[in-house]
């Protein structure tokens, strides 16, 4: 017998939140919190067993905790990528970048923190960058160009990649911190420098064991992709990320308190290598996943207090999330996997970082706004990419044409004012997924999926050479695949995502 279709309407609810919130008169400041491998369980109001996460729990609390929030891709560039562009990742080619490429958003391209420029912000960033720097020709011994500042930051401390990659310095407002221009850096990720020890030659100088693509140069005990040389009073000690970011992050908030602000605040935590501060040793059952759950948490308590310090707390809109899902084993031996007991890093879903399934960009997701946004749960469908749009919204900006062009003004449901999200949205990951409702479509991919995700990571990539389709209200973890059930569904969402994929937008689609 012939299926009927089902109806794909978005139903979602609101609970707790108020009808009608109402906007102050004045321009708010925006705080971006961005975890980083964070997954939807990791956080305790999600269930998180092992760790406890009270900082992040009492803004759920005050706040609205999103249970269908999603990061665009699966890995960390892309998703950064689409948060500052409000554009999907595959329209910049964006993928995981090696620690010295070219800065991956284009200097003329509309970005975020330039259309809050435009509408009286002064703005910041500050933590994990990963989404390149200079222009191919980069000297780590001179001002780097192009970089935040052109892209419309006013003010930026980074750490330039990611934690596993060289250089293991800081970068503030495009320069290295505390170099000595007598120890000039060199950087190379395909030749070995004769610089610092590697982890293949010298593995007893290791405070973890790693694979070879993490086992080369060694800083602070801990062996990085790629090689470097030169900068040694510049480097870093990954046990002061918390301390130094959050304090960076502090002071922009203190000297800008009597203007609008916006600031980005990535954290390293809890990407590799994990070596939380000794004050974290230890508050977890996990080993230094967990440790560095718990320090992730006192950096947000950080930032809230900061706030309300200065009397700010109730003029800050606070976003909290993470760049994509969770993963264990990504290249250190922390015992991730043997320590993790009773916790489950990507709550009711399956996947993970990498993967298309719903643990892959399922983020948790909380928006905090005392005096503005009242505490409830929503299961509204929403992507980080419409970040751009609604923020726009907030603060007065018309998007002009080819600004932001994948990004839905959708501030009412952020607010937790409606339940309305998303009608279709697209997931991202080695291969494409796409939402409707509670229906969720993964395309056919050609040729084999990466066997590494499965059998390097141990996370189910959900890539196969087959259609599939899930109806993730009757089955939470992607197990029962219905496309042979639903033929015509299958074809309609495939034409949609089609349509997604081939468009050159010219104008934002939400005007």
């Amino acid at each position: 017998m012939r299926k009927v279709l089902p109806f794909i309407g978005c139903f979602v609810s609101v609970s707790g939140a108020f009808a009608q919130p109402l906007l102050p008169a004045e321009k708010p400041n925006i705080v971006i919190v961005y975890a980083d491998d964070l997954g939807y369980g990791d956080i305790g109001v999600n269930g998180a067993q092992g760790v406890k996460t009270p900082n992040i729990d009492r803004l759920a609390s005050a706040g609205v905790n999103f249970t269908d929030a999603h990061c665009s891709s699966a890995t960390c560039t892309p998703s950064r990528y689409s948060l500052l562009t409000g554009s999907y990742a595959f329209r910049g080619q964006a993928a995981v970048l090696p620690g010295d490429a070219p800065l991956l958003i284009r200097p003329e391209q509309a970005t975020l923190p330039r259309m809050l420029q435009a509408s009286g912000y002064t703005t910041a960033v500050v933590g994990k960058w990963h989404l390149g720097l200079g222009n191919g020709k980069l000297d780590w011994n001179k001002e780097i160009k192009p970089g935040p500042r052109e892209i419309g930051f006013d003010y930026s401390f980074l750490i330039p990649a990611t934690g596993d990659r060289v250089p293991c310095v800081f970068v503030e407002n495009q320069r290295v911190v505390g170099l000595d221009p007598t120890d000039s850096i060199r950087v190379n990720y395909r030749v070995k420098l004769d610089g610092y020890p590697t982890g293949t030659e010298h593995p007893e100088l290791l405070k973890q064991a790693a694979d070879p693509q993490h086992n080369n140069t060694i800083v602070n005990g801990l062996s990085r992709i790629g090689f470097m040389s030169g900068g040694e009073q510049a480097l870093w000690k990954d046990e002061e990320f918390p301390f130094i970011l959050t304090e960076k992050a502090k002071t922009f908030m203190e000297e800008n308190q009597h203007k609008p602000f916006f600031l980005y605040l990535a954290f390293h935590d809890i990407h590799v290598p994990r070596a939380p501060n000794e004050q974290f040793v230890g508050t977890s059952s996990m080993g230094p996943r967990g440790d560095a759950i718990a320090q992730m948490d006192w950096c947000v308590g950080q930032v809230i207090e900061q706030l309300e310090r200065l009397g700010l707390d109730e003029k800050t809109l606070v976003i909290f999330s993470s760049d994509n899902g969770p993963v264990l084993n990504d290249g250190y031996a922390d015992q991730a996997v043997e320590l993790l007991g009773d916790h489950q890093p990507s709550g009711p879903f399956r996947g993970g970082k990498y993967s298309i399934l719903e643990a892959g960009t399922r983020m948790p997701t909380i928006v905090y706004w005392p005096g503005t946004v009242q505490a409830g749960t929503s299961s509204a469908l929403l992507s980080q990419v419409d970040w751009y749009a609604s923020l726009a919204d907030l603060v007065g900006h018309q998007l002009q044409p080819g600004e932001a062009p994948d990004s839905q003004p959708l501030l009412q449901a952020w607010l937790g004012k409606t339940s309305a999200g998303r009608d279709v949205m697209l997931e991202e990951a080695y291969t494409y997924g796409l939402r409707q409702g509670s229906w969720k479509y993964i395309q056919a991919r050609k040729g084999e999926a990466p066997r590494w995700i499965e059998q390097g990571k141990g996370i189910a990539s959900g890539m196969a050479n087959y259609p599939q389709l899930y109806n993730l209200e009757a089955d939470t973890a992607e197990q029962n695949n219905l496309a042979e059930s639903y033929p015509e569904l299958v074809q309609q969402m495939q034409q949609t995502l089609e349509k997604i994929l081939d468009e050159r937008p010219a104008e934002n689609p939400g005007k």
